[in-house]
């Protein structure tokens, strides 16, 4: 087997342009594999150069490969599987600028950089008001950006034609607006100057995006039949879901710049990403919220058997097609196009996705996720939707503990003022003030729902049913 660099393996040399902070699994398994793409089908023609965020990293791992990796995408594509590698190139370097700092500054001197996206976690975009302009180099990722265009700006002498364009991808909503504030800050803090200030508003964009990709990572239990298949010993694999999606919230003369589309991706620039942003968390994680608690009650562990089952699949397809879809403000038919793509993600058969990995914070993760869905459909249809309602009874049930149909020990885990709540309500024995209690609970909805019309009601009869039928039969009698 060999090892894996540009003198057992071809690298095509290109342009450097873009400055990507963050080297780890999901830039390079999304981002890096879009570059790639978009090298090989347009005339992007670009490199990336890679600095590593944070004091320890995988730069040097990197390195020794010479920036070459491969990722192995999984999933289905219309139904059929896909299990594929492909070598990815287009790293041209890695710095770690706590011990490169001059290289690190030296990006901002290339006059073909054009380019600056990052992923430095969702704590990554954050004012730490003890950086200094003369930090080597300021600690948070905000501090090191600003050092790095103000030394662009100086270097070229405020050229507008030299600014930069700036796509966030940390999970933080209008991430593009918060990194933009947070620069403001440094410019303040540091005195750069209105002169520095005003090329950057009109020289530079920074851009809210939103990425969709789930990307397990380093794949240890297939790397020894992945080496073996490639016949090259790659320390960097990367595994990730076929499916992929980013929308950035920028003009078109900036998609001009960056053509994804031309390569046949799944890259959207849009005048808002928050209809895009609803729509993830509504028809993804919502119903992931809700089917997590009615699949382990009725005896099903994995995502995918849920989908799969001849009950919990009608009732998934119910809460994601019938109810959240129409709470949605987006053309039908992209509602339903996203809606099956999550079916099939639900579906991957080479993720064993547990139920309950989904079930920690059931309660906030309801009130974000499906709750506005809930009041949205009730006030468009006059009437509660069924499954949702069904999906919050069953997370209170879930946290009575207890045994499951097939005998098996329901432990819920969560915050101990939540377990402690539904142990104080269950004790009780009354399943009405079960409802009741955790329908007041202005900690967790920061209102009463007990005020929703109709609700307390529902979930004190989804309640009963539950305890007296059993899961299935349940759901079977709201299908």
């Amino acid at each position: 087997m060999k090892p894996l660099n540009k003198e057992t393996a071809l690298k095509v040399q290109r342009p450097e342009r873009i400055i990507q902070f963050g080297e780890g699994n999901f830039l390079r398994a999304f981002v890096d594999w879009i570059i790639f793409n978009m090298d090989e089908k347009t005339d992007f023609n670009s490199s990336v150069v890679v600095v590593q965020p944070i004091e320890k990293g995988m730069v040097d791992m990197l390195n020794k490969q010479d920036c070459l990796y491969h990722v192995n995408l999984q999933g289905l594509d219309n139904g059929q599987p896909v299990n594929s590698l492909t070598r990815i190139d287009v790293i041209s370097r890695a710095l770690n600028p706590y011990t490169q700092n001059d290289e690190f500054m030296k990006l901002a001197e290339q006059p073909e950089m054009r380019f600056v996206i990052s992923n430095t976690t969702e704590a990554g975009i954050a004012f730490d008001p003890a950086c200094k302009l003369d930090d080597a180099p300021a600690s948070s990722y905000p501090g090191k950006l600003t050092q790095l265009l103000y030394h662009r700006f100086k270097t070229f002498n405020g050229d507008k034609t030299k600014g930069l364009i700036i796509f966030p991808c940390e999970l933080i909503f209008l991430n593009g607006h918060k990194l933009k504030e947070t620069i403001y800050q440094y410019i303040d803090l540091w005195n750069l100057g209105n002169d520095f200030k005003a090329w950057f508003e009109e020289a530079c964009g920074v851009y809210a995006t939103l990425v969709d990709r789930i990307v397990p990572g380093f794949p240890r239990k297939d790397i020894d039949a992945i080496k073996e298949k490639l016949q090259y010993d790659d320390n960097m694999v990367v595994q990730a879901e076929f499916f992929h999606l980013w929308v950035i919230e920028a003009p078109q003369e900036v998609a001009k710049e960056f053509p994804a589309d031309k390569a046949g991706l799944n890259v959207l620039f849009v005048p808002s990403e928050a209809p895009y942003h609803e729509r993830k968390v509504t028809l993804l994680n919502g119903p992931h919220t809700v089917l997590s608690p009615v699949a382990y009650l009725s005896g099903i562990n994995i995502v995918r058997d849920a989908c799969q089952h001849p009950v919990v699949g009608k009732f998934i397809h119910k809460v994601m097609f019938e109810e959240l879809m129409e709470t949605l403000n987006l053309p039908k038919d992209e509602l339903e196009k996203f809606a099956s793509d999550v079916l099939e993600r639900f579906n991957n058969p080479f993720v064993d996705h547990a139920v309950t990995s989904i079930m920690l914070n059931s309660f906030p993760k309801y009130e974000t996720r499906d709750l506005p869905g809930l009041k949205t459909y009730l006030q468009r249809k006059g009437e509660l939707p069924k499954g949702l309602v069904l999906g919050l009874a069953a997370i209170i049930t879930y946290y009575k503990g207890g045994k499951r149909e097939d005998g098996a020990e329901i432990v819920p885990n969560d915050a101990p003022e939540i377990m402690q709540l539904l142990k104080d309500l269950w004790a009780t024995g009354d399943i009405r003030k079960v409802a009741e209690g955790v329908l007041a609970q202005k900690s967790i909805w920061n209102e009463d729902l007990n005020a929703i019309p109709g609700l307390t009601d529902m979930v004190v009869a989804d309640l009963k049913s539950i305890q007296e039928k059993g899961m299935l039969e349940t759901v079977k009698s709201i299908l």
